[in-house]
C-alpha cells in the first residue's frame, strides 16, 4: 500500500461512515414520527440542532483560540515557523491561514476555521520546543491537510446529526413521560405498543451509537491528514517522529477541553497514547484519536511515495 491508495481508502471510509450515520438520522426520524404521528417535532429539532451548530461552524475558530489562550505570531516574530508553514501552504494550493501561538508547554496543534480563505493554525509553545524542522513540517502539512480536506465542516456537519438524534432522544423520553406519544384504536394499539417499545429502546442507545459514529469520523479524519500531510512533504518519517515525541510527552494540556479536542493533532489529554491491558479497547472506541501506535504504522506502511 502507498501513500496514495491509504488517502483514497480512508476518504472512501469517511463517506460510508456519513452515509451510515444519515441512514440512522432518517431511520429514527422515521420511528419517532410514526409514534407520534406528527413529524413537526422532529423538524423542530433539526432547525435547533442546525442552528447551534451553525452558530459554532462560523466561530469556531475564534471560540476555540479564546479557550486556549492563542496570541497571533507574524513573520518577525517567528521567522522560521512562519516560512515554514507559508512554504507548505503555497506547496498545498492554499491561502496563507492565521498563525497562532498558545502558551502551553505540551507539545500540540490544531488547524480550524470554516474554510482555507479563513482558516487559523495554532501550535503550542512546547511543540516549537521539543520538535526538529523536519518534525515541525510534518505537523503543520497534517493542520493543512485538516483545512484542504474540509474536515471542519465534516465534523460540523458530524456534530448536526449527533446534536439531532440526542434532542430528538430526549423529547421523545419526555413525550412518554408526560402522556404523550400515538394515540390509537384497538386494531392499531398491538402495532403502536411495538413501536412505543423501538422508540424507546432507539432514545436510549442512538445517542451513544451517534456519539460512537461521530469519534468514528474524527479518527478517521486524523489518518486521512496523516497521509495527506505526508503527501505534501513527502517525508512521512518527519511526521511519525513527531508524533512519537508528543505520545511521550507524560502531561496533559493545561487549557485541554472536551469542546476543542478533536481539533487537536494528538488528543491534548494524553487519552490516546500507548494503551494496554483491558481496557484499551474502550479508550479507543471513545476517543477523537486513533491510537499513536496505529497512525505511525499507517504512515510506515505507507511510506512510498
Amino acid at each position: 500500500m502507498t501513500l496514495y491508495t491509504q488517502k483514497y481508502a480512508n476518504i472512501r471510509k469517511t463517506w460510508l461512515l456519513m452515509t451510515m450515520f444519515l441512514g440512522m438520522v432518517i431511520g429514527i426520524g422515521w420511528i419517532f414520527s410514526r409514534v407520534y404521528n406528527n413529524p413537526s417535532i422532529l423538524v423542530f429539532a433539526v432547525f435547533l440542532s442546525i442552528g447551534i451548530n451553525v452558530v459554532s461552524y462560523w466561530f469556531s475558530d475564534k471560540i476555540a483560540l479564546a479557550i486556549h489562550g492563542a496570541k497571533p505570531v507574524d513573520l518577525k516574530q517567528q521567522p522560521e515557523i512562519y516560512r515554514i508553514l507559508e512554504n507548505l501552504s503555497i506547496a498545498a494550493g492554499l491561502p496563507m491561514p492565521k498563525f497562532y501561538i498558545i502558551p502551553d508547554a505540551a507539545p500540540n496543534a490544531f488547524a480550524t476555521g470554516r474554510n482555507p480563505q479563513h482558516a487559523v493554525v495554532a501550535v503550542t509553545a512546547g511543540l516549537l520546543e521539543r520538535l526538529d524542522r523536519s518534525e515541525l513540517e510534518g505537523v503543520l502539512a497534517h493542520e493543512l491537510s485538516h483545512i484542504g480536506n474540509r474536515d471542519i465542516l465534516l465534523s460540523t456537519v458530524a456534530v448536526v446529526l449527533a446534536g439531532l438524534i440526542s434532542i430528538a432522544s430526549d423529547m421523545f423520553l419526555r413525550s412518554l413521560w408526560w402522556g404523550g406519544g400515538r394515540r390509537s384504536n384497538d386494531s392499531e394499539r398491538g402495532g403502536a405498543g411495538i413501536l412505543i417499545i423501538v422508540g424507546i429502546a432507539l432514545s436510549i442507545l442512538a445517542p451513544l451509537f451517534a456519539t460512537l459514529m461521530q469519534l468514528a469520523i474524527s479518527r478517521r479524519r486524523e489518518f486521512l491528514a496523516d497521509s495527506s500531510g505526508a503527501l505534501l512533504t513527502r517525508y512521512p518519517e518527519g511526521l511519525a517522529s513527531a508524533l512519537r515525541k508528543i505520545a511521550d510527552y507524560p502531561q496533559k494540556m493545561r487549557s485541554a477541553t472536551n469542546a476543542t479536542a478533536h481539533l487537536f493533532f494528538e488528543n491534548p489529554f494524553g487519552a490516546d497514547r500507548k494503551n494496554s491491558g483491558k481496557t484499551a479497547w474502550l479508550v479507543k472506541l471513545f476517543s477523537t484519536h486513533p491510537p499513536v501506535e496505529e497512525r505511525i504504522r499507517a504512515l510506515q506502511q505507507g511510506r512510498e511515495i
